[in-house]
C-alpha cells in the first residue's frame, strides 16, 4: 500500500494526535501495548512449552533410547542375538544391551527406592545426555569390578551420600535358605554423582557397569532389555515392525512414545489450549485499536469533509486510516518481539528474582519434572504470531476506515 506525500503526512499526524486528541491518543496507546503484551505472552509461553518437550524428549530418549527389547520376566538370555538383529534392521543406528531393575539403596541409616541402570563402560561415557553431567567425580571410575557407582544429584542429596561414600543396594532377590529366601546386600563405592536435568531421574537412578549389574541381580550372562536408536524417532514404530515380528515370543518392543505417552499428549493437548488461550490476547488488543479509530473518525469528521472538498478521493483516506491502524498492530507486534526476546533471554533469572522476592518455589523440579525453565522458540510459530496479529489489525481497521472514505462533505458542511 503506497501513499503519496499528503497522504503520509496526515496519517502522520493522525499517528500522533493534537493536545485536543488526548483520548484517542490514551487509547491507542494502551491497543498498542495489548498488542505487544499479546504478542509477547503468546511467544514466550510457546517457546517455553516447546522447550520444555524437546528438553524431556532429549532426556528420555537420551536414556532409554527410541525403543526397547524387553525380555519376558525382565530377561533376555540370547540378547546378543536380538541386538545383531536389530542393528541388520533397516533404519536402526545402534542396538545396545541394558539392565534396568528397581531396588532399594541404604546409606547411614537413610533409605531410598532406586532405579539400578547396568550399561556397558563404552555406553556410559558415549552417552550424550551424562557427557558434562557430572557434578563430582568420574564416569571414568565406573569400572567392571571395581564397585564403584554413579548416583543422581537428587538421589545423593536425599540420602546424604557423597563421592567416595559407601551405599548399600538391597536386592529382594537373594539365595534361598530353608528359612526363605535372604534379600541380597552389596556395598558398593560412589564413584560419580551426575545431573542430566530430569528430576524423576536425578531422584533414583543408579549407574554402575553391566558386568557389577549382572552380579548384584545373578542374571549370569543375561540382561533385561536392548536399547535401540533409530534415524527417525518420529517412525520408530514404522522402522521397528519387522523387528517386533521376529522377536514375538521371546520379547517385546516397546518405543518412547508407548511408554511416556501419558505426558507426551497431555503437552500437546496443553500446548494447543495455551495458543488459543493467549490468542484472545492479541484479539482483545485488536479491538482496542478498532475503537480507538472509530473515536478518531468521529473526531475527525469536520477534517476529512474538508479533505474531501479540496479533492482527496475516497481511495485516499481509506489508504490513510488503514495506514493509521496498521502501523499501531506493526508497531505493537515488533515491540512483542523484542519484548519477548528479552524476557527469554533472561527467562531463569526472572524466574529465580520472582521466587527470592516471593519466597514461593515457581519451578519445582519435583512437580515440573526438568530442573531449569527451558525455552525453544519455534520461527515459523513466531512467523504465525505475528501473521496473526497485523493481519487482526489490518482487518479491524477495514471498518473505520470504510466509514471515513464514505463521509460525505456536504452533510458535515451544511451547517458550517
Amino acid at each position: 500500500m503506497i501513499l503519496s506525500r499528503y497522504e503520509r503526512v496526515i496519517a502522520k499526524r493522525y499517528l500522533l494526535p493534537g493536545k485536543g486528541d488526548g483520548i484517542i491518543a490514551l487509547v491507542a496507546g494502551f491497543s498498542l501495548a495489548g498488542v505487544m503484551l499479546g504478542v509477547a505472552a503468546l511467544i514466550i509461553v510457546m517457546s517455553v512449552m516447546n522447550g520444555f518437550r524437546a528438553e524431556l524428549f532429549e532426556k528420555v530418549v537420551g536414556l532409554n533410547g527410541h525403543a526397547v527389547i524387553q525380555g519376558y520376566g525382565g530377561r533376555l538370555q540370547n540378547w546378543q542375538q536380538i541386538a545383531e538383529q536389530a542393528r541388520r534392521t533397516e533404519g536402526v543406528t545402534s542396538a545396545v544391551p541394558l539392565i534396568e531393575q528397581p531396588l532399594m539403596a541404604s546409606y547411614q541409616g537413610r533409605v531410598e527406592g532406586i532405579l539400578v541402570r547396568g550399561m556397558r563402560r563404552e555406553d556410559i561415557l558415549d552417552n550424550s545426555t551424562l557427557q558434562g553431567k557430572v557434578l563430582a567425580g568420574s564416569l571414568e571410575s565406573l569400572q567392571p569390578g571395581s564397585e564403584r557407582v554413579g548416583i543422581g544429584s537428587q538421589l545423593a542429596q536425599s540420602l546424604g551420600a557423597t563421592v567416595g561414600g559407601q551405599i548399600s543396594l538391597i536386592s529382594p532377590d537373594g539365595p534361598t535358605t530353608p528359612f526363605g529366601t535372604v534379600p541380597r546386600i552389596v556395598s558398593y563405592e560412589v564413584g560419580a554423582i551426575f545431573e542430566v536435568g530430569v528430576y524423576d531421574f536425578d531422584k533414583v537412578f543408579v549407574l554402575m557397569p553391566i558386568e557389577d549389574a549382572q552380579t548384584l541381580l545373578m542374571l549370569d550372562n543375561a540382561v533385561g532389555m536392548v536399547e535401540v536408536q533409530t534415524v527417525d524417532a518420529d517412525r520408530v514404530g514404522e522402522i521397528l515392525a519387522p523387528l517386533q515380528q521376529a522377536v514375538a515370543g521371546q520379547a517385546v518392543v516397546a518405543d518412547w512414545r508407548s511408554t511416556n505417552s501419558a505426558i507426551f499428549e497431555a503437552l500437546s493437548v496443553e500446548r494447543v489450549a495455551m495458543f488459543v488461550i493467549l490468542s484472545l490476547i492479541i484479539l482483545v488488543a485488536v479491538f482496542n485499536i478498532l475503537s480507538s479509530l472509530i473515536m478518531l473518525v468521529r473526531a475527525k469528521t469536520r477534517d476529512i469533509a474538508i479533505l474531501r472538498t479540496m479533492g482527496a478521493s475516497r481511495r485516499s483516506l481509506l489508504k490513510i486510516f488503514l495506514t493509521v491502524g496498521t502501523t499501531i498492530g506493526t508497531l505493537g507486534t515488533v515491540a512483542g518481539l523484542i519484548l519477548a526476546a528479552i524476557a527469554l533471554y533472561f527467562r531463569q533469572p526472572v524466574v529465580n528474582f520472582v521466587q527470592y522476592v516471593s519466597g514461593q518455589n515457581l519451578w519445582d523440579p519435583t512437580v515440573r519434572i526438568l530442573t531449569d525453565l527451558p525455552s525453544k522458540t519455534d520461527p515459523f510459530e513466531v512467523i504465525a504470531v505475528i501473521a496473526m496479529a497485523v493481519g487482526a489489525s489490518f482487518l479491524f481497521t477495514l471498518y473505520p476506515a470504510y466509514k471515513a472514505a464514505n463521509t460525505d462533505p456536504v452533510q458535515v458542511l451544511r451547517y458550517e
